[in-house]
């Protein structure tokens, strides 16, 4: 998708006189990242593991163990992100993360404004859907986390194990979380959107 095609989405979502500074198309950063906010508390009893549960997850492979997953993280990837469960990092985390199993790719954008970092996510499009799915996606764009930019206390591209284009954003709370774009991709979107969050 072109770039100014995001601008246009984007455009739509400000309030009235806010003015779009910068956008990019990134991805959360792989690797460790926040732990989740906490959950409301649940209104049915505790609930325990029991023997046959953990039993089912040492017989199945395709069973996800947490601690064993943020392994492998912190190995191959490194650390993508810190801060409290319900920090800055953390809420925004969750904000751009899927919440289940999704078939549809969808695109995060950052977007900068005068008064605000956005970070969207355009709508749903299947693996093969065409330029039309494109066009259904874009007009679906919503904002889905949004923060004044005084609450960002830094942003800055830099290096990350073999991947020159890492976007950091830190917060007034100490929390952080990166950004990154695919090797092949230019990484100048990327810049834009942190000279514009720290002019």
């Amino acid at each position: 998708m072109d770039e100014t095609r995001y601008r246009e989405a984007i455009g739509r979502l400000v309030e009235p006189g806010e003015r779009v500074l910068a956008q990019a198309k990134a991805d959360v950063g792989g690797g460790l990242t926040p732990p989740p906010p906490p959950e409301p508390a649940p209104t049915a009893g505790p609930g325990r593991r029991t023997v046959g549960s953990v039993l089912l997850n040492v017989l199945l492979p395709l069973a996800t163990w947490e601690r064993g997953d943020r392994l492998v993280d912190l190995v191959g990837w490194g650390i993508a992100g810190r801060g409290a469960p319900g920090s800055a990092a953390s809420r925004l985390h969750r904000a751009v993360s899927a919440s289940g199993p999704d078939v549809q790719v969808r695109e995060t954008l950052l977007a900068v404004t005068d008064r605000r970092l956005l970070v969207c996510r355009t709508g749903g499009v299947k693996l093969l859907g065409g330029r039309d799915a494109e066009e259904r996606a874009l007009a679906e764009t919503e904002v889905v986390w949004a923060v004044a930019r005084a609450e960002v206390a830094s942003a800055r591209v830099g290096w990350h194990r073999l991947n020159p284009k890492r976007l950091r954003l830190t917060f007034t709370d100490g929390s952080w979380l990166a950004f990154t774009v695919p090797i092949a991709e230019s990484g100048a979107p990327l810049r834009a959107v942190a000279t514009a969050l720290t002019a």
